[in-house]
């Protein structure tokens, strides 16, 4: 064994391989030399015409679509000059002078109109008047404007500012009949015609007395998916204003209202609105429309019966005052004793609140030849209650007679009413004529004043209850007793 072809560890290696210089060194073997014949000729013939074939040059197809462009050599874009022209001048920026603060792709701001009121419209009152009033905590009343939706809460509010602003959209308006919806200040509340956000307004209301008080009245949306909104109006309230529709009744809101409202432990009142439907809608009798009414007080009360502690009478009735009948789109609104004010200032005979008294419930007003009474039971089959006969009946034939031919008949009722109406309103459309009506008739809306002064306390009164609703902390304390004075 030779031991060169192994290494230190065993490992075949092999024999040492000539270097490249002692290959090239080495001289070329010769040729064979191979004898000419027939077959070698032509083979090498064959071999010659290969040969050139290869070296021929081959024909590149000249279309487009088939020519191999390489990436550095392609186009994606038209240069500037292609489409700006030679004749304008391109200039390149190569530094981006966008700060850091500044992101690329700004984020989508969505933008909140609302419709702001630059000059205030006029008042019936001085605002001096009203700022006077700030400083009189007991004729202050805080409530909140509750209920369902549509049942005409906003359109309620409407009602009020045309009674003590000299506003242009009042009755002669080119549209009365559709709400301008004037605490509906978003612009997606206007086109939606739906309340959003709770909108606070300061109102100077006379009541029957001719005494004004400063009423904050908060306009809450009355639609399911905005109750937080109520919640914080009732937080900030002394009392609630339960608006319900005459036809539709108690709804789903209305019952979550009432038992908000009573868990708050504020003052409940209520306002029977679009009275106006069970006349020019539904066209129930009289008779009928009153037992309609009773049953939306009933239903009510049954509410509050079930949510309250039974500790004391919250239950609401005509005769208490805490509830008032309203037609907000032609502009009044009355409760038995304001309706009953206006009987003792026509015939000045009697005094207002015993006539009240017998405008509700089961008192009939009987004629027996010329002896006028009020009893109990009824007197036969034309006898009628007492609410319908002062009340319903006149409502009644003020629609009727505007309604059906306003002009043959309206000229001798407005005279029984002492009414003035010019040519121009009277050639305006029936619902214009009854709005003017009926909002000259029974004149600002002292009735629901009178409720308010009666039924909801003055922040003062109220402070202690509701910081004892309201405050968790300790009341024998420092702070406590500070705040309850």
């Amino acid at each position: 064994m030779d031991d060169d072809n192994y290494d230190e560890f065993g490992n075949y290696i092999g024999p040492d391989l000539d270097s490249d210089e002692s290959v090239s060194d080495a001289e070329p073997e010769p040729e064979p030399e191979v004898e000419d014949s027939p077959g070698a000729t032509m083979d090498a013939d064959a071999d010659a015409a290969a040969a050139a074939a290869a070296t021929a040059e081959v024909e590149i197809p000249t279309d487009a679509s088939m020519a191999v462009v390489l990436h550095e050599d392609k186009k994606y874009y038209p240069t500037a000059s292609e489409v700006y022209g030679e004749d304008v001048e391109t200039m390149i920026q190569e530094e981006d002078t966008q700060p850091l603060t500044e992101p690329i792709i700004k984020p989508i701001v969505e933008k909140k109109f609302s419709q702001a009121v630059h000059e205030l419209p006029e008042t019936v009152y001085e605002k001096e008047f009203l700022a006077d009033l700030m400083d009189t905590p007991g004729l202050v009343r805080n409530v909140t404007v509750c209920g369902h939706f549509a049942h005409g809460k906003t359109t309620f509010m409407d009602m009020l500012i045309e009674q003590t602003h000299a506003v242009e959209w009042g009755p002669e308006s080119a549209e009365p009949e559709k709400a301008i919806r004037y605490t509906d200040m978003l612009f997606m509340e206007q086109q939606r015609s739906l309340s959003i956000k709770t909108t606070p307004m300061t109102l100077v209301l006379p009541d029957t007395r001719d005494k004004n008080f400063l009423v904050n009245l908060a306009d809450s949306p009355g639609h399911v998916n905005f109750s937080d909104e109520v919640t914080a109006a009732f937080r900030i309230s002394d009392g609630a204003v339960l608006v319900v529709d005459a036809v539709e009744g108690v709804m789903l809101q209305t019952e979550r209202a009432i038992k908000h409202a009573l868990n708050e432990k504020l003052a409940l009142t209520v306002v029977i609105n679009k009275v106006d439907r069970l006349m020019l809608e539904l066209k129930l009798p009289p008779a009928d429309a009153y037992h309609k009414l009773k049953h939306t007080i009933d239903e009510i009360n049954n509410l509050i019966s079930v949510n309250s502690d039974g500790v004391q009478d919250l239950s609401v009735s005509p005769l208490k005052g805490n509830v008032c009948f309203a037609s907000s789109q032609y502009g009044f609104c009355f409760t038995l004793q304001s309706f009953a004010k206006m009987y003792s200032d026509t015939y000045g005979s009697f005094a207002p609140e015993p006539f009240a008294r017998r405008l509700w419930g089961d008192v009939y007003f009987v004629k027996q030849g010329a002896k006028r009474t009020f009893t109990k039971k009824a007197g036969g089959k034309d006898s009628e209650r007492s609410f319908v006969h002062f009340i319903l009946q006149p409502l009644y034939k003020i629609f009727s007679t505007v309604v059906g031919d306003v002009d043959s008949r309206v000229q001798p009722l407005l005279d029984e009413l002492g009414i003035t109406l010019t040519k121009k309103e009277l050639n305006l459309n029936v619902r214009r004529v009854l709005k003017l009506v009926c909002s000259r008739f029974f004149g600002p809306s002292t009735g629901f004043m009178d409720m308010l002064r009666d039924h909801v306390p003055s922040p003062e009164a109220n402070a202690e209850r509701k910081i004892r609703h309201n405050y968790t902390g300790p009341l024998d304390s420092d702070l406590g007793d500070a705040m309850l004075g």
